[in-house]
Order: C-alpha cells, then sequence, then structure tokens
C-alpha cells in the first residue's frame, strides 16, 4: 500500500488551555501543593458524581499504595488482585509489607473473577483489589458479597477507568478506596499523578497525612509519611482536562463501536449489561499469532498496537509462583489493542479494518 501517516497506540491530547493554566500557576508563585490541587480534587469527584472526598497524589502507584497504608494493609496481610494487570498493582501491595495473592480473570472483560477471588480467600485475606481493565468495570456486585461473606475490604484499581459505571454506580464509588491514574495516556491527565477517591472520612485523613510526610499541619508529623503530593502545576492541567473528558470519552466509544462493528477475524471486546465501557484501551483477542499481525500491522500498515500483558505478574521477577491461572495465561497470548483515542480519524478506522481484516485472512 501506499505510505500512510503512521497511527499511534496512544495519543496525549495537551491543548492550548492546558498551556495557559500552567502559565497562570506560574506567575501566582505558588507551585507545590495548593489551591489548585484542593480545587482538582473537588472538581474531579463532582464531574465523575463519586459523591466522595478525593485525594490528589503524584502518580496512580502513589495513589494505591498510600490507599493501602491508610486502609490498614500491612506485613501479615494479603490482598488478592488481578495478574492480568501492569505492575503497579501488586508493586503497591508489596510495599505495604503485604503479600498480593493472585486469582484468575474473566475473558470477557479481562477483570478479576469472582469465583476465582473466593477460591483465594484465607485466614490472612484482608481485601480484594480488582482492576477495571482497559476502562471496563469489573463485577463489583460479586466481590460486595465475597467481601459480605468473608468480611474483607474491597479496593479500587480504577487506574484506566475515568467515567466508566455498574448499573448507575460510578466506578470509583465502590470501594472503601479507589485510585484514578492521570498519566500522560490516561483518558485524561494532569501530567503526572493520581486522584484516590475515599468513602470514608478517617480513611481520607490517613491518606492525607501519608501523602505529606505524616502531616496535616507543618511540623506535627502524626505518622511515617511519604512525598507523594501534586503540585499545582499538575493540579492546573488536570482542571482543564476535566472539561474535555466527556467529549474525549464519546469519541473513544464511537470509535471503538465502529472497530466491533466492522472487524472481523478476531474477538472483539463485549460489554457486561449495565456497564458503560470508557475504552482507555480497545482490546481484541487474536487465537492465532498475536504478535504476527500486531508486526504487519505496523509494517504494511503503519497501524501501532499495544500487547498490555504479555507477561503476567505471577511470571514477573519479584512475585513469581506456580499459581495455575490459564485464562490469564490466555489473555497475555491473545490480547492485542488496537487505536481508539480520540485522535483517531474515520479515515483511520477504515484503514485499521482493513489492515486488521485482510491480515488475518491471509494468515498473518
Amino acid at each position: 500500500m501506499t505510505e500512510a501517516a503512521f497511527i499511534p497506540p496512544a495519543k496525549p491530547l495537551i491543548g492550548d488551555e492546558e498551556r495557559e493554566a500552567v502559565d497562570r500557576v506560574l506567575r501566582s508563585g505558588m507551585i507545590a501543593q495548593g489551591p489548585e490541587v484542593q480545587a482538582f480534587e473537588r472538581e474531579y469527584s463532582e464531574h465523575f458524581g463519586l459523591g466522595r472526598a478525593c485525594v490528589a497524589v503524584n502518580s496512580g502507584t502513589s495513589g494505591l499504595h498510600v490507599g493501602l497504608l491508610a486502609s490498614g494493609v500491612g506485613r501479615g496481610d494479603e490482598v488478592i488482585v488481578p495478574s492480568f494487570t501492569f505492575a503497579a498493582t501488586a508493586n503497591s501491595v508489596a510495599l505495604t509489607g503485604a503479600t498480593p495473592v493472585f486469582a484468575d480473570i474473566d475473558l470477557d472483560t479481562f477483570c478479576l473473577d469472582p469465583a476465582s477471588v473466593e477460591s483465594r480467600i484465607t485466614e490472612r485475606t484482608k481485601a480484594v483489589m480488582p482492576v477495571h481493565l482497559y476502562g471496563h468495570p469489573a463485577d463489583m456486585s460479586g466481590f460486595a458479597a465475597l467481601a459480605d461473606k468473608h468480611s474483607i475490604a474491597v479496593f479500587e484499581d480504577a487506574a484506566q477507568a475515568h467515567g466508566a459505571s455498574l448499573d448507575g454506580t460510578p466506578v470509583g464509588a465502590f470501594g472503601q478506596f479507589a485510585m484514578f491514574s492521570l498519566y500522560p495516556t490516561k483518558n485524561m491527565t494532569s501530567g503526572e499523578g493520581g486522584m484516590v477517591s475515599v468513602a470514608d472520612d478517617e480513611t481520607e485523613r490517613l491518606i492525607r497525612l501519608y501523602r505529606n510526610q505524616g502531616m496535616l499541619r507543618q511540623y506535627e508529623n502524626e505518622v511515617v509519611g511519604l512525598n507523594n503530593r501534586m503540585t499545582d502545576i499538575h493540579a492546573a492541567i488536570g482542571r482543564v482536562q476535566l472539561t474535555k473528558v466527556d467529549a474525549w470519552t464519546a469519541t473513544r466509544q464511537a470509535n471503538a463501536r465502529f472497530l466491533s462493528d466492522n472487524l472481523e477475524g478476531v474477538v472483539t471486546p463485549p460489554v457486561t449489561d449495565g456497564a458503560v465501557h470508557v475504552y482507555h484501551q480497545y482490546t481484541v483477542r487474536v487465537p492465532e499469532d498475536r504478535d504476527g499481525l500486531a508486526a504487519a500491522l505496523r509494517e504494511e500498515y503503519a497501524v501501532g498496537s499495544g500487547m498490555f500483558y504479555p507477561i503476567p505478574n505471577h511470571r514477573l521477577a519479584p512475585f513469581a509462583t506456580s499459581d495455575d491461572l490459564p485464562v490469564t495465561e490466555q489473555a497475555a497470548r491473545e490480547c492485542l489493542s488496537l487505536p481508539v483515542h480520540p485522535s483517531v480519524s474515520q479515515a483511520d478506522l477504515e484503514r485499521i479494518v482493513t489492515a486488521v481484516n485482510t491480515l488475518v485472512k491471509a494468515g498473518a
């Protein structure tokens, strides 16, 4: 085919409004955590209808870490997590001194399977922490039932799920805490950062302590804390992005519909009844030669793609176990994420469809 512009698998969107917001903060002289962070926390909760307090931090991983610490997770505890996710989920558990225990996933949603989770609950289990992977909400009613039955807590890794919901309840409003990532390639960004939604006042208070060296008031340290503050520069970017994220999400959803309606020879992602999927990634399954298809898409059609996550956490060196997670292993072999971000044009979508359908038919 004739040479075409490369379609990247992800593309951060930063405009003049974000630049102007940064300049406003720089001119103010208040650059560290300050009024922009406070405003961003309030506006984030209001925008997504969370009905609870939010606390801004300097990364999604920091958000998980301080949320776990504030929830009393520590040495001797176990937290059940998926293996099919970014390592930050398990890292945050391990950093508290607790042990991440891996459970299998549902092949349709790529999220934790409550039945697999229940099989791994022990007397040391403190909580389960599902990930709303790729922007599809996990089975939160299933985890709520497990929490009631076994007296464990539920936390949410909502890093990829800004604006997702299940049966009318927004992701981030189910667990004792939930973390949203604001990394550049997420559905919205603050440049770098995270936001933690919190169900109760005491957990919120502790998160605010842990993110700021153990202090709410200067020099009155109450716990051994961290420096996980968000700057006003990052918060200013995030506040602007809040005004744009809904339109971007609608574009992602429209792009996903076009792909699902037209792709052939791959397994397109279904959406659970009652779920709103925000398509941080549009992830198909390629039963035969996923890696070969990805290479051919790039080389022959200039279409980028992503493999998230080819090495499950339970096979990574820090967490290596002999766990039998067959669905996780299948997803790691077959999953391929195609461009769905708001910068993808109609012509791009048509090229993606033509490329995938042609290559799969040809046996690439």
